[in-house]
């Protein structure tokens, strides 16, 4: 069933250039959008076996030679993710067919079908259980985003972007490969879920340290920890959609995934846990600070979003079972409020031709909708009640306060969620409001 639903996937991104071509700007958003829902649908009829704490397995013989399966796994964490990627990715499908009306039919029809083919990449990341196969989905990503971002193929700045994120998470995802094939050296497995089931062997094996330097380069390049971080605003030169989508549900959140994925192995190696934390507490502070000096729209956005992301990987990063509560609800939170501000954002620049907010002011008259839907989303990042933002954050420093590290982790959360709370009033009062 899952092969069959990634098969259907893959089948309609291929159907989508010709189809977006024949059916015109109108209803090319909505009629390609059938298909993430129909994904998210069908993911939704998984609920009840999930919620029972049952995991859906699958695998089928692919190069037995080589002890390659195409083997997929839907636990409790791909379902949420498998949620994420097709129900917003629904959403900006539906943006993006009309955000694209002075683009020609064949440039919108190539976009839509780009969209949905990273849609595609991304499921079968999260849903592989080989370790091959998802390496081959996880550099399927950063091909489709290295073609996302330089999709204007005319402005030379989207094409130094989309040169400079392919080069970091395709070098990122060399280490990575180096990683599984010494996890495969090691332990005679390519399984993900064994991997797991035998972490203690192999936090052992005299091979951990490359293994965990590979993990670590392959995530924090693609999740964008410092010191890798300086891609992800770089890569703003996307379409706003694109935008919305690779800063909310999809790629930088891939390698939080991997490292939530082994967080009982790096807890095992000494000084894994410690790594993780002092890398994911640069990237905050980077991110807040460099999002304090920001001007432009998506700019401040982007940098918010290092920041979070440096928040998530110091969750992996905390002991704890409150800390797993706390990574997949601000997982859910940061992906709801990014994508409505990113869409905002989009909205904006689209009407007024304007990027900095300095520049901007008053168009809550004009744009009334987008003005209501920024304020609502700016208060969840804010971490205000009664919103799903507020939640997430009290699960944050409830995790803070279980885990066995002491204050640095909470003194540095605060001072980065404190400044989250200005980028939040920011990216709503000046152009809105003022």
């Amino acid at each position: 069933m899952i092969s069959t639903l990634l098969a259907l996937s893959l089948a309609g991104s291929c159907a989508a250039w010709p189809l977006a071509r024949r059916v015109g700007q109108r209803a090319a958003g909505w009629l390609l959008a059938l298909l993430p829902a129909g994904l998210f649908a069908a993911f939704l009829r998984f609920e009840p076996a999930i919620e029972a704490g049952r995991v859906v397995t699958e695998r089928r013989v692919w190069a037995p030679s080589l002890g390659v399966e195409l083997a997929f796994r839907l636990d409790g964490f791909s379902f949420l993710f498998c949620l994420l990627i097709t129900g917003i990715g629904t959403l900006v499908v539906v943006y993006a067919g009309a955000y694209l009306n002075e683009e020609t039919d064949s440039d919108r029809a190539r976009f839509l079908a780009l969209v949905l083919f990273f849609m595609t990449a991304m499921l079968g990341a999260v849903l592989a259980d080989d370790l091959l196969v998802l390496f081959l989905f996880w550099e399927a990503t950063s091909v489709l985003s290295f073609l996302l971002i330089g999709f204007d193929a005319g402005s030379a700045s989207a094409r130094r972007s989309a040169l400079m994120s392919l080069r970091v998470t395709a070098g990122g995802g060399v280490a990575l490969l180096a990683a599984i094939l010494l996890i495969g050296a090691t332990l005679g497995t390519f399984s993900m879920s064994g991997t797991i089931a035998r972490a203690p062997e192999l936090a052992r094996s005299p091979w951990i340290a490359p293994i965990m330097a590979g993990l670590l380069a392959g995530s924090f390049t693609k999740s964008a920890q410092f010191p890798f971080h300086f891609w992800l605003p770089n890569a703003m030169q996307a379409p706003t959609p694109a935008s919305a989508y690779l800063h909310s549900a999809t790629m930088v959140k891939l390698g939080v995934y991997l490292l939530a994925r082994f967080e009982p192995v790096i807890g095992l190696v000494p000084g894994g846990r410690d790594t993780l934390i002092g890398f994911a507490l640069a990237t905050m502070l980077v991110g807040a600070y460099q999002a304090l000096r920001a001007e432009n729209f998506k700019a401040v956005l982007a940098y918010s979003t290092v920041a979070s992301l440096g928040i998530l990987v110091m969750l992996v990063g905390l002991d704890g079972p409150m800390a797993s509560v706390a990574t997949v609800g601000f997982i859910l939170a940061h992906a709801l409020y990014k994508a409505t501000l990113f869409f905002c954002a989009g909205t904006v620049l689209h009407a007024t031709g304007l990027s900095q907010l300095r520049r901007m002011g008053g168009l809550a008259r004009f744009l009334p909708v987008t003005a209501v839907a920024a304020a609502l989303a700016s208060l969840s990042m804010a971490g205000l009640p009664p919103f799903l933002g507020f939640i997430s954050k009290e699960f944050l420093f409830e995790a803070q306060i279980e885990s066995s590290w002491d204050a640095v982790p909470m003194a540095v959360a605060v001072l980065v969620n404190a400044v989250i709370v200005g980028v939040a009033g920011v990216v709503t009062l000046r152009p809105f409001f003022m």
